[in-house]
């Protein structure tokens, strides 16, 4: 074997192998955390599933950056949802294998969440966004990304550290596309979903906090289940596959 091949072969390992963002706390490990060498295994997620928990996440997570007690920054990220859906969630537990799935049993509103600390966000959930190409689509949800990516790469360990980004809306890492039919900018995000499926229901701003798509008939429904059950997209799970069905 030569240079240039033994080269190329060490070029090609590299490339399948999932980076590690920023550096993982010595005291992440002391909390029993041990950083992967091996993170093979995790390639071979469908990139139709992340993409599926990305909209996930756009929707019904958050990519939170507080502060310690002691002044220092905690991330993780957190999906929250009905207790009816919990299998959603332990779903999505079982093809990450990161995280912890904890139950808030509250009468009122039960709760369910999925919590992916830091350690895991650096190690797996964050290389395999930029592995696949795969982003989110909501200004809220990119820019707590980005925020997050830069405190990370930069190694940004003290809060107080941060608060000028913390008023940059988005600190975008990887720019979306600019046309309708990509559906990735914000602003055009609700139009591009009637040019998708083929409709003119009208988009509703609900308290005028956020945007609403939706449709009632048996035929858009159909439409829109077959966009993701037909088309190499993630299918429906849990709770709403189940309102599917019946």
């Amino acid at each position: 074997m030569n240079i240039v091949e033994s080269r190329n072969i060490t070029e090609d390992i590299k490339a399948t192998v999932l980076p590690t963002i920023g550096t993982v706390s010595i005291h992440a490990l002391k909390k029993g955390n041990k950083i992967r060498l091996n993170k093979k295994e995790y390639l071979s997620i469908p990139s139709s599933f992340i993409a599926f928990l990305v909209g996930f996440i756009d929707g019904d997570g958050y990519i939170q950056v507080t502060r310690s007690t002691k002044g220092f920054i905690t991330i993780k990220l957190v999906i929250s949802i009905h207790l009816d859906d919990i299998s959603t969630l332990q779903y999505m537990h079982s093809v990450l294998k990161i995280g912890k799935i904890t139950v808030y049993s509250d009468v009122k509103n039960p709760r369910c969440k999925l919590i992916i600390n830091r350690t895991d966000l650096q190690e797996v959930f964050f290389p395999l966004l930029i592995h696949h190409g795969i982003f989110f689509l909501t200004d809220t949800r990119r820019a707590q990304f980005d925020l997050a990516m830069l405190i990370l790469k930069q190694d940004i360990k003290v809060y107080d550290e941060i608060p000028f980004v913390r008023t940059i809306s988005s600190l975008h890492l990887k720019e979306a596309p600019q046309t309708a039919e990509a559906y990735r900018i914000h602003v055009l995000l609700f139009e591009a979903f009637k040019l998708v499926f083929n409709t003119n229901r009208k988009i509703d701003t609900e308290k005028g906090l956020y945007n609403q798509f939706s449709v009632c008939s048996k035929a858009d429904i159909q439409t829109v289940i077959n966009f993701f059950s037909f088309k190499g997209f993630h299918p429906l799970i849990g709770l709403k596959s189940l309102q599917y069905l019946k």
